[in-house]
């Protein structure tokens, strides 16, 4: 975005869409992190080195020097990772062994579930924290789902993936749908309506209206009050009626021809954006950067996105930042990841990389709400993103091992439908899947 405010280039966070293939190593029991039992903070004048670990784009780069620059008695070392996927097996390995965690620990969404699991290994940031943070920092929602089931909180939110509709304009109005970003929105107020819509569109066009059913699925569950397990951590999936409900809408509509049987993010599905292979697609607030990258400039202007989303909102993606208790300076630890998640300092992350702010004040500054996009016919992105965040319901519980079902279970079992599977086969794929992994 520029210093004034007025255009935006998201870019989009790898790490946040790899699977999450990762063999969870068991983890021996250790002193819960609080506060009576946390080293005092260091003096004023005591040198303090602290490490930070993030993956991919957090836009931390020129606030770590700002934050030095403000306590000459901290030196950073920031340790940044290409990819989530090997920066997440390298965390769970450390935590695992003890030792060689960063004081300040980034930890994405889909991992929190695990993280959670283990949270006697972290420290309880509303008791080493500074005192002035407030949870009305953040969107209920985010500061919740950084809790464990007991109320301790692990994790200072950062970033968030609000979501909304893009589609193509030029596509739908080919096929007689409207096309304009508000006179879309009926289509997709709801899952029915948006997969009629796409029947509509299939028939009239005999081309795809999404680019894969496991993300139309994913999306569908997270909405649900319980998803693949319950606060008790008891496997839901066989006896859950709004997941058989989704499964049964999906598949659905796969056997309409609605989808473009791509698994999101390979080569393929990259090439799809590019040769019109679908029109819709579930898009977070870093999906546009997905879609600038990948239909590249000849179809600037022919993307849309609009404030709209079936089942009336959600979210897919963002981060924490935690204090592992392995940490030797946690309280400093403590100080530096709420100085990186206060609204100031998330709105200077959202200029640099496109990160979309989780902190109530950010969402109402000028400079993301006056944010625009000139590849989407400059929507105004900031403004459609902080409306579809406040949208979120309350956060769903997320047990051990959710999003290793989402991303290696349920998405290879919507794949075998894609592929000529039946859907009472697939669902029992998922269902037998889902109880080897939490068996």
């Amino acid at each position: 975005m520029t210093s004034k405010g007025l255009t935006t280039v998201t870019t989009f966070r790898k790490g946040l869409v790899l699977a999450l293939g990762i063999t969870m190593t068991a983890v021996s029991a250790a002193a819960c992190g609080g506060g009576n039992d946390v080293p005092a903070a260091a003096g004023p004048n005591e040198h303090v080195e602290l490490t930070l670990a993030t993956f991919t784009e957090f836009g931390y780069e020129a606030l770590i020097p700002e934050y030095e620059r403000l306590h000459p008695n901290i030196k950073i070392t920031h340790r940044k990772t290409g990819q989530g996927g090997p920066y997440a097996q390298d965390m769970m390995t450390k935590l695992a062994a003890g030792s060689g965690l960063a004081d300040v620990q980034a930890v994405e969404e889909g991992h929190l579930s695990d993280i959670l699991s283990k949270s006697s290994k972290f420290n309880d940031l509303s008791k080493i924290g500074p005192a002035d943070v407030s949870p009305d920092r953040w969107l209920s929602w985010k500061y919740e789902a950084g809790k464990d089931k007991n109320g301790k909180l692990i994790g200072y939110g950062t970033d968030i993936g609000p979501l909304a509709m893009c589609y193509r304009k030029d596509l739908l109005a080919a096929a007689g749908l409207p096309s304009d970003p508000e006179a879309v929105k009926p289509l997709f107020a709801t899952w029915d309506s948006y997969f009629a819509a796409g029947a509509q569109y299939t028939a009239k066009t005999g081309k795809a209206w999404f680019d894969s059913a496991a993300q139309n699925f994913n999306s569908m569950v997270n909405q649900l009050p319980v998803g693949y397990l319950d606060t008790s951590d008891k496997l839901t999936v066989e006896n859950n009626q709004g997941i058989k409900d989704a499964w049964t809408k999906v598949t659905d509509a796969v056997a309409k021809g609605e989808s473009a049987k791509l698994t999101a993010f390979s080569n393929e599905w990259n090439s799809g954006f590019k040769q019109s292979a679908f029109a819709t697609k579930a898009c977070p607030a870093w999906m546009l950067g997905v879609i600038k990258e990948q239909a590249g400039p000849d179809n600037a202007g022919k993307w849309a996105v609009t404030a709209a989303f079936p089942g009336g909102g959600g979210n897919w993606g963002g981060s924490y930042l935690t204090v592992p208790t392995q940490s030797k300076h946690p309280r400093e630890a403590a100080e530096l990841a709420a100085w990186l998640t206060a609204p100031e300092q998330q709105i200077k992350a959202f200029e640099a990389k496109g990160n979309f702010p989780s902190q109530a004040k950010a969402l109402e500054s000028p400079q993301l709400l006056n944010a625009t996009d000139a590849y989407f016919g400059g929507a105004k992105i900031g403004e459609l993103f902080a409306e579809q965040a406040k949208k979120v319901a309350k956060p769903q519980y997320k047990g051990p091992n959710d999003g290793q079902i989402q991303e290696n279970v349920a998405s290879p079992a919507l794949q075998s439908v894609e592929q000529g599977a039946s859907a009472a086969d697939g669902w029992q794929r998922l269902v037998d899947g889902a109880k080897k992994l939490t068996r």
